[in-house]
Parts: C-alpha cells; sequence; structure tokens
C-alpha cells in the first residue's frame, strides 16, 4: 500500500479524529499524521500541531513516541506552541517507565528550541543521577547536545562534572555514551577555543580513566565499542609498557563482526605501536592484523571500498602487514570499478620477487577486459611492477609486447606509454623493443601515447636507421597536433640533430621555423626560441642542457607526505583516511581557512616583490621549470627564463641537478646581473649551426626587444635591429627586468 499525501480537505478529517473521543481513532489519526510527514514537502501537516500536542498525555507507549517524533520535526515551525508541551516532557521525566523517561529527555535535548532549553536542567539533574542504566545513558549525550546548544548552561548545572563522574559508572553502555559526550564536547572546544571556560571542558584521559575505558570496551556495543576506541586513540601513554598493555587489550577487538570497531581497534593499535619497543611483541600485533584486514574484503562492495583506502594508508606505514596475502585482492569478475582500482594500487605496493609470477599472470589477464578504464590502469601497473622490481623488469616487457601484438588500440597506446617509463629506469637494456613500437605508430591518436613515443624515438635516435623519417611525419603535422606533443617534437627534434647533425639539418630547420612563426602556443615558442639560442650561440650547451643525463625514477613508497600520514593513521575509520586528505580540507571551518588560504597564495605576488616570488619559485619549483614531459628535467626541456642567453654551465648544472644552494645567485649567474641583462647578439644566419660544422641559413630570431618577451609579438626578420645597439638596450632591459 503505497503512502499519499493529504489531499485537499484531508488535513480538516485529521484534525477530526486527533479530537475523537475513541483513542483508536486518535492513534489511527496519529499514524496517518506521522505517514504524510514522510512523504515530502507537498504534504505539510504542520498545522496541525495543536491538534497532535493534546494527544501526548496518553499511557499508550506506541503513541508517545509518534507523537514526539512529530513535535521533533515541526518544533523549529512552531516556537511558540512547543512551549505547551514543557509540563508533559517534565512529567513523563518522572514517569515509573524507564523507557518513558528516556524518551522524554532524549526528545526535549532533540528539539533545539530556545524555549525549550530552559526547562531542560532540572529534568536532566535528575536523569543523570537516575536509577536506570539506559535514562543514564540518554541523558548522557542530551549533555552533548545541550553544550551545544547553550555551553553556559551546561556549566553552570554542573553537568560536565556529573559526566565526569559517569566514566565509573558499573554498566558499559553509560561509560561508552558518557565518552562519547565527552569528546564530542572536547571537539567542539578545541575547534572554538575562545568558548569561555573552554579549560572545564577538556576531556583529558588519565590513567585511571584509562583502565575504567579498557573495563568497559569488551562489554559494550559495537557503537560504543568506537566510541572508547576513538578515546584511547587520543591518548599519550606514560611509557612503552603502557602502551604495549593498551594494545593487547584492544587486540581482541580485530575479531568484531563490524568494520567500523576493527578499523578504530586498528587505528588505537597503529598509533601505540610506535611507543613499542620489543620486537618479539612489534611482529606479533603487525601479523595479527593480517586476518581481520583479509575478513573486511569479503564485504559488500562499499564496505571494501572504504576498507581498501584504508589499508592503502596501513600499507604505507606498515608495508610487511599483508605481505604475504597479495591474492586476496585479485579482482573479482563481478567487483564495481572503484574496488578493482583500489586494488590495483594495493597490488602493485604488495608486489615483490616472491610473487611477481601470480601477480603479472593476473595483470595480464586484466588487460583483456571489456572495461577501458580497467585495462590501462591494469597495464600501468604492470609498468609500475617494472620499474619497482628490477627482477620483474625482463618478464613485464615480454607482457607488453605480447599486449601489443594484440593491435588493440588503447591497449598499445597505454604500452606505448609505460614503456617510455621502463626505457627511463632501465636505457639501454630493452632497445630491442623500439622497432616493435616504431611500427605501431601509425596506431596511435591519444596525445600522451604519441608524446611517449617521441620521446623514445629521439632518446634513441642515434640507434634507429629511419628516426629523421619518423619524426618528419610529426612535423608535417605540428601544428595540428596538441601542445605536449609539439614540446616532444620539438625536443625530439634537436636531440636528432645534436646526435646526427649531417642528416637532420633540414627537419631541425622547418621545426624551428615553423614553431616560432606558425604556432599559437607561448610556451612551445619560447622553446623554440631558446633551443635556436642554444645551438647559434654554443652547441657544447646545448647538448649539455638537451643531452643532459637523466635522473633515475622508481615508485614512491608513499603517495602523502610522511607528516600527513601520521596525520591520517590517527584518524583511520573516518572520511579523513578515505579521501586521504586531513579533516579541515573538507570540514567547517578548515575548509574556509584552506580557500583563505589558497587566495592568499595565490595572492603572492601582491604581497612580495616580483624578486622574492622569484626566489621562491626557483627554490621550490626549479625541476618543473626545466621538464619535459613535466616531470622530467632532462629529457631536453628547458625553462623558459633561459632564453635571455646561453647557459652558465656550473649554475645551470646546479639547478639540473637540484643541488644549489641559493638557485636565485644561479638564475642571475645564468642571466647576469640588472647592469649586464641585455643578451648576446646573436649568431648570423648564415653561422647559426657553424659550431656543428654544418652551413645552415635558417631565419634570423626576433632580437629580444622586439617583443620576444614583450607583447609586441615576435618580430620578422626585417624588422629585426642589432640586439647589441645602444638604442635598443634600454627596451631589452626593460623587458628583460620585468622577469624578476
Amino acid at each position: 500500500m503505497s503512502i499519499r499525501g493529504p489531499r485537499k480537505g484531508e488535513n480538516y478529517e485529521l484534525s477530526v479524529d486527533l479530537n475523537s473521543e475513541y483513542k483508536e481513532k486518535r492513534k489511527d489519526a496519529i499514524k496517518r499524521v506521522i505517514a504524510s510527514m514522510t512523504v515530502g514537502k507537498d504534504a505539510d501537516v504542520s498545522g496541525l500541531f495543536p491538534d497532535v500536542l493534546k494527544n501526548m498525555q496518553t499511557d499508550d507507549l506506541e503513541q508517545k513516541k509518534l507523537v514526539y517524533l512529530y513535535l521533533m520535526n515541526y518544533a523549529k515551525t512552531q516556537p511558540e506552541l512547543v512551549i505547551l508541551a514543557v509540563n508533559t516532557f517534565v512529567k513523563d521525566t518522572d514517569d515509573p517507565n524507564p523507557l518513558v523517561r528516556a524518551l522524554a529527555i532524549r526528545t526535549m535535548g532533540c528539539l533545539r528550541a530556545e524555549k525549550i532549553i530552559d526547562y531542560l536542567s532540572d529534568p536532566l539533574q535528575k536523569c543523570l543521577r537516575d536509577d536506570n542504566p539506559y535514562v543514564r545513558k540518554t541523558a548522557a549525550l542530551c549533555v552533548a547536545k545541550l553544550y551545544d546548544l547553550k555551553p553556559e548552561l551546561v556549566l553552570e548545572n554542573g553537568f560536565l562534572e556529573q559526566l565526569h563522574d559517569m566514566i565509573s559508572d558499573s554498566n558499559p553502555m553509560v561509560v561508552a555514551n558518557t565518552v562519547a559526550a565527552l569528546t564530542d564536547i572536547h571537539i567542539s572546544v578545541t575547534s572554538q577555543p575562545s568558548t569561555s571556560s573552554a579549560d572545564i571542558a577538556q576531556f583529558a584521559i588519565t590513567t585511571p580513566v584509562l583502565n575504567k575505558l579498557l573495563i568497559a570496551l569488551n562489554e559494550c556495543s559495537e557503537w560504543g565499542r568506537v566510541a572508547i576506541l576513538n578515546a584511547l586513540a587520543r591518548y599519550t601513554a606514560v611509557d612503552d609498557k603502557e602502551s604495549e598493555h593498551i594494545c593487547e587489550r584492544v587486540v581482541p577487538q580485530f575479531q568484531h563482526v563490524n568494520g567500523s570497531v576493527v578499523l578504530a581497534a586498528m587505528k588505537v593499535v597503529m598509533i601505540h605501536l610506535r611507543n613499542v619497543t620489543r620486537e618479539d611483541l612489534e611482529k606479533q600485533l603487525i601479523r595479527k592484523m593480517a586476518p581481520p584486514l583479509v575478513t573486511l574484503l569479503s564485504s559488500p562492495p562499499e564496505v571494501q571500498w572504504v576498507a581498501l583506502r584504508n589499508i592503502n594508508l596501513l600499507l604505507q606505514r606498515r608495508p610487511d602487514i599483508l605481505s604475504n596475502e597479495i591474492r586476496v585482492f585479485f579482482c573479482k569478475y563481478n567487483d564495481p570499478l572503484y574496488v578493482k582500482i583500489e586494488k590495483l594500487d594495493v597490488m602493485v605496493r604488495l608486489a615483490s620477487p616472491k610473487n611477481m609470477d601470480a601477480l603479472l599472470s593476473e595483470l595480464k589477464e586484466y588487460a583483456s577486459e571489456v572495461d577501458v578504464d580497467f585495462v590501462r590502469k591494469s597495464i600501468k601497473a604492470i609498468g609500475q611492477t617494472a620499474v619497482k622490481i628490477d627482477e620483474a623488469a625482463g618478464r613485464c616487457v615480454d607482457v607488453l609486447l605480447e599486449l601489443i601484438n594484440t593491435r588493440v588500440s588503447y591497449v598499445v597506446q597505454e604500452a606505448v606509454v609505460v614503456m617510455k617509463d621502463i626505457f627511463r629506469k632501465y636505457p639501454e637494456t630493452y632497445e630491442g623493443v623500439i622497432p616493435t613500437l616504431c611500427a605501431n605508430l601509425e596506431d596511435l591518436d591519444e596525445p600522451e601515447a604519441k608524446a611517449s613515443l617521441i620521446w623514445i624515438i629521439g632518446e634513441y635516435a642515434s640507434k634507429i636507421d629511419n628516426a629523421a623519417e619518423l619524426l618528419n611525419s610529426f612535423v608535417d603535422a605540428f601544428t595540428e597536433e596538441s601542445y605536449p606533443v609539439q614540446l616532444q617534437t620539438l625536443t625530439a627534434v634537436v636531440k636528432l640533430f645534436l646526435k646526427k647533425p649531417d642528416s637532420s639539418q633540414a627537419i631541425v630547420q622547418r621545426i624551428l621555423n615553423t614553431a616560432t612563426k606558425d604556432c599559437d602556443s607561448p610556451d612551445v615558442r619560447d622553446r623554440a626560441y631558446i633551443y635556436w639560442r642554444l645551438l647559434s650561440m654554443d652547441p657544447a650547451a646545448a647538448k649539455s642542457v638537451v643531452l643532459s643525463h637523466r635522473p633515475p625514477i622508481s615508485i614512491p613508497a608513499t603517495t602523502v607526505a610522511p607528516a600527513m600520514l601520521e596525520e591520517l593513521i590517527s584518524e583511520i575509520g573516518s572520511l579523513a583516511s578515505v579521501y586521504h586528505k586531513p579533516p579541515e580540507t573538507f570540514i567547517g571551518k578548515g575548509r574556509i581557512g584552506a580557500d583563505s588560504l589558497q587566495r592568499k597564495a595565490d595572492g603572492i605576488e601582491d604581497q612580495f616583490s616580483t624578486q622574492k616570488a622569484l626566489q621562491t619559485v626557483a627554490a621550490g619549483q626549479q625541476a618543473e621549470n626545466l621538464l619535459d614531459f613535466g616531470d622530467d628535467p632532462s629529457d631536453g626541456g628547458v625553462s623558459g627564463l633561459a632564453a635571455t642567453q646561453v647557459f652558465s654551465q656550473p649554475a645551470a648544472a646546479n639547478l639540473l641537478a637540484g643541488t644549489s644552494s641559493n638557485p636565485l645567485d644561479d638564475l642571475v649567474s645564468i642571466f647576469g646581473n640588472s647592469a649586464s641583462i641585455a643578451p648576446a647578439t646573436p649568431a648570423p644566419a648564415s653561422a647559426l649551426f657553424g659550431g656543428m660544422g654544418v652551413p645552415m641559413t635558417p631565419a634570423t630570431p626576433a632580437p629580444l626587444n622586439a617583443g620576444l618577451f614583450g607583447g609586441g609579438g615576435f618580430a620578422t626578420p626585417t624588422q629585426s635591429s642589432q640586439p647589441g645597439s645602444s638604442a635598443n638596450k634600454p627596451a631589452q632591459e626593460d623587458d628583460l627586468l620585468g622577469l624578476f
């Protein structure tokens, strides 16, 4: 039977029935009112408030619950009429039935009406001292609700002192609810330190309190256990013996059927494990963590995903927890995509020489699935395994070659991207794969895959006989390609020229002309001018920059900063551990503070001088300024700032290696000081690449004062004047000083 909202005139019928002389008719009318209330906005029964209020005084517990539910829903809309219910509430708190007493005090705490709050103190005092533990545990939570509404009332009536005394209660559920209330008040105080009498509201766990919590832990309900465990996680142990004692008492909670209890117990053990000095106990505790985590993976998909996100954090802190359990993370056919992706991440973290055969066989199977996103993630996982484990690299390359031979477009393209990383990790080891990759050049249509293959061709240009021919196809369509492909093509052609100058002079001249004249991306144009200046002024410097040694790459052991990881471990079982972000970034005032901080960061140039901003950028992001792909300072990418003149070799080496003690000084040594900032005169066209022994006549690059860094655009060769002349030097200095 479907629930219908009140039709026109139905409220009148309900009103008549609510005032009927027959009990059953009145009770049935209340049920219909509650049913209408749950329908939605179209079923407004707030006008029946006085009629429903008349039915509060009844001995029927079910009817009383329904009336209280109605009052909680409409108390804010009828604040003047709520006061009429006070006498009934106060009377119910003296009822012989403990369920009625608890129901009355709970409802009064939930009404959140200003006129009700002033009448709550006396009933709450009685309920906190009630003989029945059910009433006491309900009253304990009511104190937290009252503190949220009117903190001064809680402090004046001594409710906090009563809560502290209730921690010694004989009933474990009363203890659990008391801890939950005190914790909630403590969090409110710490988030608003300006609250009056804040020190009184602080919930400090002492050794006697700790023992009482540990005693109550095994006897209360699952939600009570979570509250106590969260409190234990905040406790700072006196010494290592106390930490060991806490861990031993909490470990039995690993066997609980509720996943929230299990994760809360994990959090407590992980926090107090930091102080454990006995290696045998540490290994024993870590070994006991594995079975409950494995059990969580048999839960519904939503719970699995939450468990996997928390497992990811735990593995970053303690990689050996699940070292022998990789098979339980193998994906099932009916797993949703979000679960499969998390499992792939965990599998890569657990990869080791012992399990790499089983892992690669599994990943190879995943690559034949129908879900494109999952297939791409699986192929990426194969590449991560190759980079992480040296012994597995050869096997991973063989699997990737098998996948490339399937000729499936998205499989081939992802495999090419992965191979680029493998070449970065193992240079000159798997060069035999290059012909296979180049054979699939025409099948690539995604920018990342194209850029990866172009990087491989440029990096191994000296060993690829037809490298110029392969790159020529990208040069022909240069202006039609995406910016990442254009940047990579430009760098690859310059690498080819530096390695094979005799056979690639035409192609390098073409791409430099096209990039500087026809390309609409300032990044591509800047890089083209940088390469042009490097090649024309000092080919040796060009080699040292473009063909510099690549730093090794590796799979990071953690995806969050160590300090952040410790904070997130303390938040296991909460949204913070799922988002992998601290709570203040997405909860309450913290989010506002983060937005404000971001706005301040965005406006750094308004607060500091440009010179200060440059120093910050140079110190913190020098690697990014020298990128080719965005993470490789050695693929040939050069910072746009370097276009002023050829790099000073020691300073450039410091910046490339990331070892500069003062990046700003190195930048000044590269570009010169403000008195000598004018760039060197470009070489004449006939000797642009003369240093390589190859006479060429490309178009003369525009002088810097003609718009290279200014707003006037690029000058044509006929508009160029000698940049070293006295007439142009002030303008040049003005343009370049704008960078600093």
